[in-house]
């Protein structure tokens, strides 16, 4: 009898061990009820005012992270895709694609300072790049790059790009690293002559869309439309290697204090991927978010993730596109890791 209790506790102490291994390091702590009507795209977090700002729609949210609540709201962004930050200017930069603009907004009041036109047409990306103090927005339908002085607000460059720009990076350094999806390629821009300097084949990835970047180990991470994250090194394009992500992703972040990079996967998923090394990585785990939870931003100061969808309406048997978001359902879900 006692064998058999012996044997019965350690029965239960290994299972209670797998159970507790299996369980997902990371949970959903809020969901930030925006409401409103209409699509999303991407947001960015503002860590030293503790501010996430959300493109919707015609609108751009602005979120007050520590209360978890909707703070105030810059309207007339007609389809706004982006928003780049530049904090020692106090400016912020929205990318507005429908009247292919860009507006300037001050981060104290929100209030917009300035409207300027692109060269190009639908201006999606957009970034601002710190050491030469330019706006870099990527033109979707014009396949080119608007150069913006950040501190005048005047357009003094456009740079034209091999395909269709998706997402970009600074190294902080002089080089501006940018996806073209139709080609499944990277491009490499010098901003001291605003020039492209490479063209990188991302193979075997495919249709990137999110970029992400490790700038201390000149790391950058492409999310492709073939599920798969490729691993790239910035310095010569050389890719590292590839990992298996969710469907219909279209965003990635990375925690340059966890050494994460995480996809946020419109499937309903988040893929966590771990830098062991600058050579090393491996998934950890994929956390499940929410149907049409496709683009993310990462709080490094609280290591905090925000990832943006909706509630959908029931979609009919044979329906094809995208299903619809309910009236009013709109929200942004917190995800932390507890672990």
């Amino acid at each position: 009898m006692k064998k058999i209790t012996f044997l019965f506790c350690f029965l239960m102490l290994v299972c209670s061990s797998f159970i507790v291994n299996a369980q997902s390091a990371y949970q959903i702590t809020n969901k930030i009820k925006l409401g409103g009507a209409g699509g999303w795209d991407y947001l960015s977090v503002d860590n030293a005012a503790g501010r996430l700002y959300v493109s919707h729609a015609t609108q751009v949210m602005v979120v007050d992270l520590q209360k978890g609540a909707l703070a105030g709201s810059i309207p007339d962004t007609k389809g706004v895709h982006g928003i780049a930050i530049a904090r020692d200017l106090n400016k912020g930069f929205i990318s507005c694609g429908r009247d292919s603009s860009v507006a300037v907004f001050d981060l104290k009041t929100l209030a917009v300072t300035a409207r300027v036109k692109v060269t190009g047409r639908n201006p999606d990306a957009i970034l601002y790049d710190p050491f030469k103090h330019l706006v870099l927005t990527f033109n979707g339908g014009s396949s080119n790059s608007t150069v913006l002085d950040a501190k005048t607000d005047k357009v003094i460059g456009t740079i034209q790009l091999a395909g269709k720009p998706e997402f970009a990076q600074t190294d902080g350094k002089g080089k501006v690293y940018v996806n073209i999806e139709d080609k499944s390629s990277l491009t490499v821009i010098n901003t001291n002559t605003l020039k492209v300097e490479n063209d990188w084949s991302i193979a075997p990835g495919e249709e990137a869309s999110g970029l992400a970047f490790d700038v201390a180990n000149h790391r950058l991470f492409m999310v492709c439309s073939n599920k798969l994250m490729v691993v790239m090194n910035a310095l010569n394009g050389k890719v590292i290697t590839t990992l298996p992500i969710g469907n219909g992703c279209d965003g990635v972040a990375f925690d340059p204090g966890l050494k994460r990079a995480y996809s946020s996967n419109g499937d309903g998923t988040m893929t966590v991927v771990q830098e062991e090394n600058p050579e090393a990585f491996k998934v950890l785990e994929n956390v499940p978010t929410q149907s049409g939870a496709r683009t993310i931003a990462c709080d490094i100061s609280t290591h905090a993730l925000y990832l943006p969808s909706a509630e959908y309406e029931p979609r009919a048997a044979g329906a094809t596109g995208r299903p619809q978001p309910k009236p009013d359902s709109f929200m942004v879900l917190e995800i932390k890791p507890i672990k």
